[in-house]
């Protein structure tokens, strides 16, 4: 029998990608959306935290398992910054150019050496809304961040975020090079270890 879980996003490629993931395994992902679920309000002050609320209330809402993530970028010479606010590092309702430029201008005066920064990623599988051991799985990509925007694929960060040891920004890397070592790339597959173990345990 196929299982039924709930991707705590709206987002339709990684609802794609995590029905992709798992089709080995009899599971039917659907988006949070197909049971009106709003957003959560994303209290929380980490990464961890964030997807937690995320699963918790779709879970809550629909009775059903759910699957959140949460991810970010971190850069040390801000102390973290923008960090959990990632997404929204410019302002309410502005873009990736946006939240690029104000990372730019953030570091004008910011030397190459001290310019180092990651990408975080966390993902959260909940049985049921009172799970007491949620699966969490997480993934780190360091780099540094560059001086100008390069490449043309990815999203968010990627064209500035020079991967290290490659000199090619995340927006440079093929997807299929990106998806190995990102930071969501790794938090997968640590999930797919483990995952099976939840799924035949649902509690």
């Amino acid at each position: 029998m196929t299982q039924r879980i709930v991707l705590a996003s709206g987002n339709k490629g990684k609802l794609k990608e995590f029905n992709e993931i798992l089709q080995q395994f009899s599971v039917d992902v659907l988006p949070q959306s197909h049971f009106n679920v709003s957003d959560a309000d994303e209290t929380g002050l980490t990464f961890v935290e964030n997807a937690i609320i995320k699963a918790r209330h779709a879970c809550e809402i629909t009775g059903l398992p759910a699957l959140a993530d949460d991810s970010g970028l971190e850069v040390d010479a801000l102390q973290g910054a923008p960090g959990i606010y990632s997404a929204r590092f410019a302002g309410p309702g502005k873009g990736d150019q946006d939240n690029n430029r104000k990372l730019l201008d953030a570091l004008k005066e910011t030397p190459d050496a001290e310019r180092t920064a990651r990408y975080r990623c966390v993902l959260v599988f909940m049985r049921h809304a009172k799970d007491p051991m949620p699966l969490i799985c997480q993934g780190t990509l360091e780099g540094r961040i560059g001086h100008m925007p390069r490449g043309e694929n990815g999203f968010g960060y990627d064209p500035l975020f020079l991967v290290d040891a490659m000199e090619k920004t995340a927006a440079e890397l093929t997807p299929d090079i990106k998806h190995q070592i990102s930071h969501r790339g790794q938090a997968v597959q640590m999930f797919l270890q483990q995952i099976s173990g939840y799924l035949k345990n649902p509690v």
